[in-house]
């Protein structure tokens, strides 16, 4: 069966590598044009780019696909299915319509869970425990075609988004290889989407990462686990930006859960929400919460690298009773 990949980022590329390695006949990459990256804001390739060029696939990169754009190139490769994955534009109704077994879609989601642009982000920060991959039929609408398979996996309690991102991308790929195998050999059963079930995942700002110290303890671990590796979650410290990396609960680095939640109560008590109270060695920089407090692990304090908290400490003055946020 000839393919047609389209996609643009690691996760697509992880999914490209899979299937080039399985022995499907990838017939082209699709990919957005290169974009400056860096201090130099030299052309970058994207990572399907370069993954599809390891193995000999020819890649294309059109600025855009309206008004026929791709025609020429789709008579010129005839693919009889596109995958698509995270390519990053909406396909236009001829290219949908064009191959023989029509245009799928491998979503990090568990579909209608998480329509949209940020689904393994959006997951993680309100709080999931279990996600998967879907794969669906392209339709005109955003993730909403009937799914052709799907695979489910559990997020784990500290699992951040960029360790999500590559298990989600491994599931994929295994996902699409056996569904192909199974479209070619007519043993797909296709299933409509519960519309009154959909969520929608938007994709993510720079704005997403303020942390509001006001919400419970899981609320803010979960926006932190989220916004891992970007754009980072952050507060304010000193009249400075500080973007935290990870945090765990202080109930979770307690060694006496009842201590631990008495001496919250009367931490909340005492001082108000986003107060660092303590650094402790083993465990970060303690600061409370709506609900009790956690500790700060890893961040990047302004004008400097991500490092551990305690390694920050030993060159720089953490003031105790500082409010973050302010």
């Amino acid at each position: 069966m000839r393919i047609l990949f389209m996609g643009t980022p690691d996760f697509a590329a992880v999914i490209l590598r899979m299937s080039a390695e399985a022995g499907l006949d990838i017939v082209g990459a699709v990919s957005q044009p290169d974009k400056p990256k860096g201090r130099g804001h030299k052309l970058a390739p994207t990572e399907v780019k370069t993954e599809a060029q390891k193995y000999g696939i020819s890649v294309y990169q059109p600025e855009t696909l309206k008004d026929g754009a791709a025609a020429d190139l789709l008579d010129e490769l005839k693919p009889e299915l596109i995958v698509v994955a995270a390519y990053g534009k909406i396909l236009p109704e001829y290219i949908l319509n064009y191959p023989k077994y029509g245009c799928i879609n491998v979503h990090a989601s568990l579909l209608p869970k998480y329509r949209g642009a940020a689904p393994i982000q959006r997951a993680i920060i309100e709080g999931e425990t279990e996600t998967g991959v879907t794969i669906m039929r392209m339709a005109k609408g955003l993730d909403t075609g009937d799914m052709l398979s799907s695979v489910k996996t559990p997020i784990g309690e500290y699992e951040t988004a960029e360790e999500l991102f590559d298990r989600l991308a491994a599931l994929g790929g295994e996902l699409l290889v056996k569904t192909v195998g199974d479209i070619e050999a007519g043993n797909v059963t296709a299933v409509k989407q519960d519309d009154e079930k959909a969520t929608y995942a938007h994709m993510i700002s720079r704005e997403d990462g303020k942390i509001d110290w006001s919400k419970t303890t899981r609320e803010i671990i979960n926006l932190i686990r989220g916004l891992n590796s970007w754009p980072l979650a952050y507060t304010m410290y000193k009249g400075e930006i500080l973007k935290i990396v990870s945090a765990i609960s202080a109930d979770a680095a307690a060694e006496n859960a009842n201590a631990q939640e008495t001496a919250n109560a009367q931490e909340a008590a005492d001082a108000a929400a986003g107060t660092i109270t303590a650094l402790e060695k083993g465990k970060g920089m303690k600061v409370l919460t709506g609900d009790g407090a956690l500790y700060v692990k890893t961040a990047q304090f302004y004008g400097s690298r991500k490092m551990d908290v305690e390694d920050y400490a030993r060159g720089h003055e953490v003031e105790i009773g500082t409010v973050l946020g302010g």
